[in-house]
């Protein structure tokens, strides 16, 4: 599980449904919660919170704009990749920590991905879990 420490800069509440700003560092993120600030009172703005998500969950991108949907994107530098037959761990350094994804094999081949490059490691909105800062 990746877990990053990140500050709430907003939240928009729709019934019970928020959808939560997060600054980790200088990366914004976003997360959807399925409560409100009324059911949870830590969904407050300013409030310290852990952000997590599973490795399984971070799609990387390489060399391009990157023109689609997916609003969580944090630059990173490979540091390391343990490739198997069928599926590879890749760890990689954010500016507020490190992140580490599992992709295919396949894939790693595909973008020719090497420890030192420069990736794009993007992970969907409902994909983030948040939990009280410790």
């Amino acid at each position: 599980m990746n877990i990053l420490k990140g500050k709430i800069t907003e939240v928009k509440v729709h019934g019970n449904l928020s959808l939560v700003h997060l600054a980790v560092g200088e990366t914004s993120l976003k997360a959807v919660v399925i409560e409100s600030p009324e059911q949870a009172p830590w969904l407050r703005e300013g409030n310290i919170v852990d952000v997590m998500f599973k490795e399984t969950e971070v799609i990387l991108g390489k060399n391009q704009d990157h023109a689609i949907s997916l609003q969580n994107r944090f630059p990173c530098t490979i540091l390391a990749i343990e490739q198997g037959e069928l599926l590879s761990r890749l760890v990689m350094q954010h500016a507020e920590g490190r992140i580490v994804s599992i992709i295919t094999s396949a894939a790693v081949r595909q973008l020719e991905l090497q420890p030192g490059d420069d990736v794009l490691a993007m992970v969907k909105t409902n994909e983030l879990m948040l939990e009280v800062g410790r």
